[in-house]
């Protein structure tokens, strides 16, 4: 058995995200990033994506500089304006309501950083999306079942959030769900944590 030729540490405490790193078969750790993310005046919805995956990939990089560390972000962008987790069933049903028939890209973002090797690199998966005209009952039934309160824009696609959508457009399918996995073996690649030649390595 190969060993990794760094740690790799998920800067994030979202199951979803850990659940689909575990798909490249890399051994690593999770740890809460603790980073503000509240919007800066004026930000649009990608920049504070991407802003927010920096700024968790540094976080936990500062506190393991031997590590290879992702972050990642994802906000909705209806129209220009950031739509967050909601954190609340009445949230939830405005941020459904005000996405019902109408297109939203979310805006999912991914960084990865090394401090001691002195590697980052961040990049963009937007994921335009097209909702379903929603009925209140539709609505309040998915929220019930889901309880999507944790996802940008409540949409909890891997789900029975899917039953919102009429149509997605994207070019790295896992990005809706919180990250793009095509693009974070691109930059492990590059960071030197191939998931083809280490998956299955030892710690």
């Amino acid at each position: 058995m190969s060993i990794l030729p760094r740690p790799l540490i998920l800067a994030s405490t979202s199951r979803y995200r850990r659940e689909l790193l575990e798909r490249l078969r890399l051994p690593f750790d999770v740890c809460s990033p603790e980073v503000d993310e509240s919007p800066l005046p004026g930000e649009t919805p990608a920049a504070l994506a991407n802003r927010l995956a920096l700024a968790k990939a540094q976080a936990v990089a500062t506190r393991f500089p031997d590590a290879v560390v992702i972050g990642s972000d994802q906000v909705a962008d209806l129209d220009g304006q950031s739509i967050g987790k909601p954190g609340t069933h009445a949230r939830a049903q405005a941020q459904l309501r005000s996405m019902s028939g109408r297109s939203v890209v979310f805006q999912t973002a991914l960084a990865v950083v090394c401090r001691v090797s002195g590697f980052a690199a961040q990049d963009l998966a937007p994921v335009r999306v097209r909702f379903r005209e929603l009925s209140d009952a539709e609505i309040d039934n998915y929220l019930h079942a889901e309880q999507p309160y944790d996802c940008a824009g409540s949409a909890k696609s891997e789900g029975l959030g899917i039953s919102l959508l009429s149509a997605i457009e994207s070019d790295d399918p896992t990005a809706l769900i919180g990250l793009p996995l095509i693009r974070t073996a691109q930059l492990l690649r590059q960071a030197g944590l191939d998931p083809l030649l280490h998956s299955g390595a030892a710690r």
